[in-house]
């Protein structure tokens, strides 16, 4: 397929900056990205496809079409919707290095046009998967009818009868063609897929297991980097169980087009993923610089329509914070370990791609941190009602530690905290450190994934002597900060209701008598605090936690 085909192409909305002399080049393949340099991932004869995100200032469009003309891409269509129109600089540049310069019209999305170029180029290269992506386009369209990667993968196995995975990197099924695969199967292929990528081969990658041969197809969005070690904790790949090595190179190549065709899906993803970014930075930036409970709770509540949609009642919230470590330190860790947090704490009981819609990671000192919502929140005061089920360390460990360990190899190295579920944005504070000390203690054991939760920072591992004062501190400050914060805001007394409770051992009438306050005050008062802090003030591991926290602060 030639440029000038594009062009009369009425329906992608292409308009011709330049280059009118070189519409007779051969168009092979489609790629989307704004990097700053995405040549390591070009080959030669693309089409491709930019937002501008990678322009900082017009010295920039030199540099980024230099690299383009140097890896022989065909042309360049660029998308206004970053800065308005096409700067000037970029059409000089393209014009300096006789490449085609196209403008995409704002109401064309680059899915269109990418779902077409493959079409296009598949059917002259051949025609079995022709129909295929000819049909896609209605399926992979950007509006309610889209059938997401699912919908293609049904394509495939009803006109190739190929059965084939969308998977993520720790086996998540993402889109499906066939009878669902066992879950060690699935952390099998991943496992494989990530050993595959860091010996940097082309796929596909071959793997038998329990008795079936797979191929292995990356998916590359086009937000990747040079260095290998920045995606391969959190790539997506596709598996097809069948052997690549028999097939000829046509169907390899048509093959290669369907994984771009899904990349589009992980790219839609990763752009709608920005906002829920946004509010994991604003919530995090209040909750370390100390402000105060009212205004990080006003920004939960703001972004509670983002991460819970349609959720009833007030969510619980846990933190978890993520490290990891390359060797060398040439790779950015912080977004590395934001990327996998939001593959990782995906609802593994949920598919498709937007499962992990409602998890909202940043990444700050080489390190994230997940907001994760327990949608349903506690049950309101007076009613009965199963709480939603908080991470475990443990089941995430073992989630992880599988493929995982295989993506990281000899020279990485991934550690993860996990706290307790907190009922308010006063307990936000205290979620962090524990999180935080929780990595700290899982980043002290062997091993290239570890993982520590908030269980392992109880009462009884703060009276040993080698448990760091800040790990004592978080402890506190999770377990009375709501109350002290609860206290200022309405000039209540729960901390000095509690330290008599416990004083007269859990004794309503000596405790009330004590306070001069009738008993039904007082358990209100006891019911405040337990609500606050989630603890049970009738159990005697709760009494001690309380005790031996109140002596510590």
């Amino acid at each position: 397929m030639r440029l000038r085909a594009l062009l009369d192409t009425e329906a992608l909305g292409l308009r011709l900056l330049g280059g009118e002399a070189e519409l007779d080049r051969t168009v092979r393949g489609v790629m989307t990205t704004d990097l700053r340099d995405p040549s390591r991932y070009l080959t030669g004869g693309e089409l491709v496809l930019t937002g501008l995100a990678w322009r900082r200032s017009a010295v920039d469009s030199d540099a980024f079409v230099r690299l383009l003309a140097g890896a022989g891409v065909a042309g360049l269509a660029a998308g206004d919707a970053e800065l308005g129109s096409i700067p000037d600089d970029l059409v000089e540049a393209c014009a300096r290095h006789r490449l085609p310069l196209f403008a995409v019209d704002e109401r064309v999305a680059f899915a269109t046009i990418t779902e077409y170029v493959v079409r296009q180029v598949s059917g002259e290269r051949a025609g079995d998967l022709a129909a295929v992506v000819e049909r896609h386009r209605r399926l992979m369209s950007s509006g309610p009818a889209g059938g997401g990667p699912g919908a293609v993968l049904d394509l495939l196995g009803s006109d190739l009868d190929l059965r084939a995975w969308v998977l993520s990197s720790t086996g998540r099924e993402i889109g499906a063609a066939g009878h669902p695969l066992p879950a060690p199967v699935r952390a099998e292929l991943a496992g494989a897929q990530q050993a595959a990528t860091r010996t940097g081969r082309r796929g596909p990658h071959r793997i038998a297991v329990q008795g079936r041969t797979y191929s292995l197809f990356p998916v590359r969005a086009g937000a990747g980097t040079a260095d290998v070690r920045s995606r391969v904790l959190s790539d997506w790949f596709l598996a097809v169980e069948a052997d690549a090595g028999e097939w000829p190179a046509e169907r390899l190549d048509l093959l290669r087009g369907v994984t771009q065709l899904i990349a589009v899906e992980r790219d839609r993803r990763d752009a709608a993923r920005a906002v829920r970014r946004r509010l994991a930075g604003e919530v995090f930036d209040l909750v370390r610089g100390g402000a105060a409970p009212a205004e990080v709770g006003a920004r939960l509540r703001a972004a509670a329509p983002v991460l819970v949609p349609g959720a009833g009642g007030d969510p619980y919230w846990q933190i978890v914070v993520a490290k990891v470590d390359w060797a060398g330190g040439e790779v950015p860790e912080g977004p590395v370990a934001q990327a996998l947090l939001e593959e990782v704490l995906a609802d593994p009981a949920a598919q498709g791609p937007d499962a992990a819609d409602r998890i909202a990671v940043a990444h700050a000192e080489g390190k994230a941190m997940a907001l994760v919502p327990l949608i349903g929140g506690a049950p309101a005061q007076g009613q009965t009602g199963a709480a939603p089920e908080p991470l475990h360390a443990e089941a995430l460990l073992g989630l992880l530690r599988g493929p995982l360990a295989r993506g990281l190899g000899d020279d990485g190295r991934l550690t993860v905290g996990v706290s307790a579920a907190v009922h308010s944005p006063e307990g936000l504070r205290g979620a962090l450190e524990e999180a935080r000390h929780a990595r700290r203690v899982a980043a002290a054991r062997n091993g290239r994934v570890c993982v520590a939760g908030h269980e392992e920072l109880a009462s009884h591992v703060l009276l040993l002597p080698f448990v760091p004062d800040d790990v004592r501190r978080a402890f506190t400050a999770r377990l009375l900060d709501p109350l002290r914060a609860y206290d200022r805001r309405h000039r209540s007394e729960l901390i000095p209701t509690l330290e008599a409770f416990l004083d007269c051992d859990g004794s309503w009438t000596r405790c009330a008598s004590r306070l001069h306050l009738h008993v039904n005050t007082l358990r209100y008062r006891i019911s405040r605090i337990e609500q606050l802090t989630g603890r049970d003030l009738a159990r005697l591991e709760d009494k001690l936690d309380f005790f031996l926290a109140l002596r510590m602060s």
